[in-house]
């Protein structure tokens, strides 16, 4: 759905034309980044006691490498379009990177920051730390800061997969038991989230938080009927690789776009935009099991001298 709507939207800008793929991108867009952030927080809960080093070499410094690595590339790949302001320009926009997330990748950036901010309130009560992280879901914050209002949007989500992951769980083998009752409901939350979205409420406070979490349950469920019908393998695959797409699939997507629109200029805008987004998401996968037993491998698998040591080496002691 990331994919999706970085390509559909894409496609209309360049074109200037709407499609259907507009509508689906409208219909995902309450549910799309709640969804993705409380799948993050579901397993939280099996690594978040561990000591702080380690802890912060798999949350912290996994995503930090990834993010620096990815930043530096897509600047690379644009340097035509930063050189238009100059070496200096291109330099400051690169250097701001780091403070204001970078276009794709702002996620990526903000993980650590919830897993660090969750395991630092890991002592206190989530009967409080849930209400303030929902007030600020419907406060709505806008500073223009990406980090700032981003973290105030969608930390109650990451926390939520965190806090409420048993229930999560239980819906799922819920969902699994009786497949025919949840397929129904299903068909029930698309009638009602199409009108919440299409009918202009969908954006407002308290509505929005909810329909988030409706969103997210209404995902968990796809997934167990999907995996129910025996067609989830290749989700699930890329699911387990799912960094390499949202690390990778800028690339594809900007060129397909750019060879579509130029050489099959005729083509539906949504179809356009469904090619679009196939290529974003599946020539990332092919892409990286083609490099990862080769000197490229370092751009999805964090290389060793990236990783903290989890076991010091103290200094020796000095004789006496």
């Amino acid at each position: 759905m990331v994919v999706m709507m970085h390509s559909t939207l894409g496609v209309q800008e360049a074109t200037g034309e709407p499609s259907w793929m507009g509508a689906l991108v409208a219909f995902a867009k309450p549910f799309r980044m709640p969804d993705f952030f409380l799948i993050s927080g579901l397993f939280l809960a099996r690594v978040i006691d561990r000591p702080w080093r380690k802890y912060l070499d798999t949350k912290v410094v996994h995503f930090a490498y990834f993010y620096v690595l990815w930043v530096t590339i897509q600047f690379v790949v644009k340097a035509h379009h930063f050189a238009e302001d100059g070496l200096a320009g291109a330099l400051e926009a690169y250097a701001l990177a780091y403070i204001q997330p970078f276009s794709t990748l702002w996620f990526i950036y903000l993980l650590p920051i919830f897993f660090v901010v969750s395991k630092l309130t890991r002592g206190i009560s989530p009967l409080i730390v849930w209400p303030l992280a929902a007030a600020l879901q419907i406060a709505g914050v806008d500073t223009g800061s990406i980090v700032i209002d981003e973290f105030c949007a969608r930390f109650v989500y990451f926390y939520s997969g965190y806090v409420f992951a048993a229930f999560f769980f239980r819906f799922a083998d819920t969902v699994q038991q009786h497949p025919r009752e949840a397929a129904a409901l299903l068909v029930g939350w698309a009638v009602f989230e199409a009108l919440m979205v299409f009918g202009g409420v969908s954006e407002l406070p308290v509505v929005n938080l909810g329909l988030g979490f409706l969103g997210a349950l209404a995902v968990i469920s796809s997934g167990v009927l999907l995996w129910r019908l025996g067609v989830a393998d290749f989700v699930r695959y890329a699911g387990e690789n799912s960094i390499v797409i949202y690390l990778a699939f800028f690339l594809p997507m900007a060129a397909t776009r750019i060879l579509l629109l130029r050489f099959a200029p005729g083509l539906d805008t949504g179809l356009v935009s469904l090619i679009v987004t196939a290529m974003g998401v599946v020539v990332p996968l092919i892409f990286h099991r083609l490099v990862r037993n080769t000197a490229f491998s370092f751009l999805f698998k964090r290389p060793d001298w990236a990783k903290l040591d989890p076991t010091p080496v103290s200094p020796p002691a000095k004789a006496s």
